[in-house]
């Protein structure tokens, strides 16, 4: 989906984020705030451009051909009828299961293995996670919007530009569902990179500013609180649950 340039190691490990975008001096700002004062309503715009429509195209293709019907909308509203379908028809784990195998689809199978063998053990890891914030954040903001790649910490202290920080993601924005962005994103995202490539990876979804903080080279918890979340007050799933239910327990979202 992109290109890797071959660049010096040490380059790649102890060179401060870069910005992606010409807007991301404002972005990266914003991100240091609290996000608190980060208004839940407003929208960060991203322009697509000709490329994005391609990927865009792509991905929705593999999604209909696993789930076996595809929205008669047109474009992003499609996509996410289509990734709603795939979960409301099959459990939690047959999703995951089944949205690893749509992002295995979206790659040449030797190309994985490669990337596995080849790169993942150089340096600890760190190489390969480097390269894949990169790669993440020049070829997915089509799906996630304006995105940076940042800092993170890793366990044995050391600080690497191995996250990627999206500042308001489309796909749980247009969703508006806890369980989609869980079981079609969150998850299967985070087995699929240590999986299949290598890259251990903890994705931090925060539902009230729609903002989220992926993290490569580290891996998730046993205890994840991502999937104790309740359902989003506009979450057009919860509406007869939430009128259903008698108590705080009964809104956790199923689906996460």
């Amino acid at each position: 989906m992109a290109t890797l340039v071959p660049l010096p190691l040490h380059s790649l490990l102890h060179q401060k984020p870069h910005l992606q975008t010409t807007n991301n001096h404002r972005l990266f700002r914003l991100s240091a705030q609290s996000r608190e004062t980060i208004d839940p309503v407003s929208s960060v715009q991203y322009t697509p451009g000709v490329l994005d429509h391609v990927f865009l195209n792509l991905f929705r293709n593999k999604m209909a051909q696993e789930v076996g019907w595809d929205s008669e909308k047109p474009g992003y509203d499609g996509l996410i009828d289509v990734a709603n379908r795939l979960m409301v028809a099959r459990t939690n784990s047959e999703t995951k299961d089944a949205a690893v195998r749509i992002l295995r689809s979206l790659f040449p199978p030797l190309l994985l293995e490669l990337y596995k063998i080849i790169f993942a053990p150089v340096a600890q890891g760190k190489l390969a996670a480097v390269m894949v914030a990169r790669v993440t954040a020049l070829s997915c903001q089509w799906l996630m919007g304006t995105c940076i790649v940042n800092n993170v910490d890793l366990p044995d202290g050391s600080s690497l530009p191995s996250g990627v920080f999206v500042e308001r993601c489309k796909y749980l924005e247009e969703s508006k569902c806890v369980g989609i962005c869980v079981n079609t994103c969150k998850l299967p995202t985070q087995e699929f990179f240590m999986d299949h490539m290598g890259v251990p990876l903890l994705m931090e979804p925060n539902f009230s500013d729609y903002s989220c903080q992926f993290k490569f080279g580290i891996s998730p918890p046993e205890d994840d609180s991502t999937l104790k979340e309740p359902c989003l007050e506009v979450c057009p799933n919860a509406t007869r649950r939430r009128t259903a239910a008698t108590n705080t327990h009964e809104m956790k979202c199923p689906k996460a």
